[in-house]
């Protein structure tokens, strides 16, 4: 690998040195801990993670998360801090400011929520009043907890009323609007957890002004797709919209908050822009001290999102999850929609002789990972469902593609016909056929591993001849 490039102090390479000294810390100190981290890399290479919430950071993205940044104390913002030290931070911030407004053509853009769902709280608690009202996605038809779920704050602290789906399970716009002018909500959100459809954002918007409601966007699912331009952004058409950066960007546990031309719009009090309001939202309104570490490595994830590479892996995501809906169609599953045109692939189960919770733990062990979900009038609950959903995100990083799904789609109807229901939770499956099936999955995990693994392989060769990366 090339040399690393000297740094403006000159102190080259003290990261890498800090990092393969806590490496060999680890495993020499808490081989216990030690081994399970490297058990769970090595779960990873030799599973099929169909998850459509989950995506795989590079190491250097993993690298800056565990850098010595989380060693900084600094809340507040870039010049304006409370605490002092923060002078590498401050550039740290600013670059990854710059990055994610340039990647989705923002004109604002918030780095420190914790999450998406911290991103969320801060949004409506700045522009939702207490007991105010909100419109979002019912949870059951593939909204998110913090778009107004009893379960949630969200749902306690506001007034939270909710659209659905139409008979076709997209959702319904005309609802969106009868609902709106007759609850007139301050805010009116846009996005899901479990849609496997595209979002109209300039209907939505059109909708929010037409009762004067701010629009927020969350598109914590779609993020990779609407910055490599497979999905259409709500960025000028929202308000506000947020995201978690690692579902789909292959970033850290983190999330975002952006804003396009509205970004100078006032806040409720007619005053306050909405930028800045965002600013005062997530500090000191909603968190303290920001994760340095972890926006060191959204600044990194941000770079690699504008990158050529990642634009290629979102076309395959759409194209295998399409491929995937339809081969899994093929073999009699019910696929909501009939469809998809993001990554996100759900099954409705209940033709069925299994629940949500036995499909999701028989592909589990197989080296098959879904989730278990919630569908349209479920009568299920929750810890059970009567749906599963998956994605294609990790297995167009593992360049596969629409080529590819009939392999993937054959294994998982292989599992699901391979067990045996007991009850709503309990299940057998033929031992011989578990393990026929679970190394077959790990002979298509090494036909296509993680995009990651020959990076590996040249750290750890380094790591035991001593060698400079």
């Amino acid at each position: 690998m090339a040399p690393l490039p000297p740094t403006r102090s000159g102190a080259e390479h003290r990261q890498a040195d800090l990092a393969h000294a806590g490496l060999a810390e680890l495993h020499r100190e808490d081989p216990e801990l030690a081994g399970l981290l490297d058990a769970e890399v090595h779960d990873q290479d030799t599973t099929l993670a169909m998850v459509a919430s989950s995506s795989i950071a590079a190491p250097s993205v993993l690298a800056a998360s565990g850098s010595a940044l989380s060693n900084v104390t600094a809340e507040g913002y870039p010049g304006a801090r409370y605490h002092p030290g923060a002078v590498n931070f401050d550039e740290v911030e600013r670059l990854a400011v710059r990055r994610a407004t340039a990647l989705f053509g923002a004109r604002y853009a918030n780095v420190q929520p914790h999450s998406c769902s911290s991103a969320n709280l801060a949004v409506l608690a700045a522009l939702v009043p207490p007991g105010g009202t909100l419109l979002g996605l019912d949870l059951d038809s593939g909204g998110h907890l913090t778009h107004g779920s009893p379960a949630s704050v969200t749902g306690r602290h506001y007034r939270a009323v909710h659209y659905g789906l139409d008979t076709s399970g997209r959702i319904d716009y005309g609802q969106v609007a009868e609902l709106a002018a007759a609850h007139r909500p301050a805010v009116l959100i846009a996005g899901a957890s479990a849609y496997p459809r595209i979002i109209d954002f300039a209907r939505f918007r059109r909708i929010a002004d037409s009762v004067g409601a701010y629009l927020l966007a969350d598109i914590s699912h779609v993020a990779g797709l609407v910055a490599a331009g497979e999905h259409p952004s709500p960025v000028d058409h929202a308000h506000i919209t947020t995201t978690s950066t690692y579902k789909q960007l292959g970033g850290p546990r983190g999330g975002l908050i952006l804003s396009g031309r509205d970004h100078r719009a006032p806040g409720p009090d007619g005053r306050t822009p909405l930028d800045r309001l965002m600013q005062q939202a997530v500090f000191p309104q909603s968190q303290g001290t920001p994760a340095p570490a972890s926006i060191a490595a959204k600044a990194r994830a941000f770079a690699l999102a504008a990158e050529p590479l990642f634009a290629r892996t979102a076309r395959l995501t759409v194209s295998g999850a399409r491929a995937l809906a339809a081969e899994l169609a093929c073999r009699g599953h019910r696929v909501l929609t009939g469809g998809t045109d993001n990554h996100m692939v759900l099954i409705d189960l209940r033709d069925s002789r299994l629940t949500g919770v036995v499909a999701e733990r028989a592909l589990e062990e197989c080296g098959i990972l879904v989730n278990r979900n919630r569908i349209p009038d479920d009568t299920r609950p929750p810890l059970v469902t009567s749906g599963i959903r998956l994605g294609c995100n990790v297995l167009a990083q593992r360049g596969m593609g629409p080529e590819h799904m009939r392999e993937c789609a054959e294994l998982m109807h292989a599992v699901l016909a391979a067990t045996t229901p007991l009850s709503d939770t309990e299940y057998v499956i033929e031992p011989h056929q578990r393990v026929r099936l679970r190394e077959h999955v790990r002979a298509l995990c090494a036909r296509h591993p993680l995009p990651h693994a020959t990076a590996r392989a040249a750290a750890r060769d380094a790591l035991r001849t001593g060698t400079s990366l």
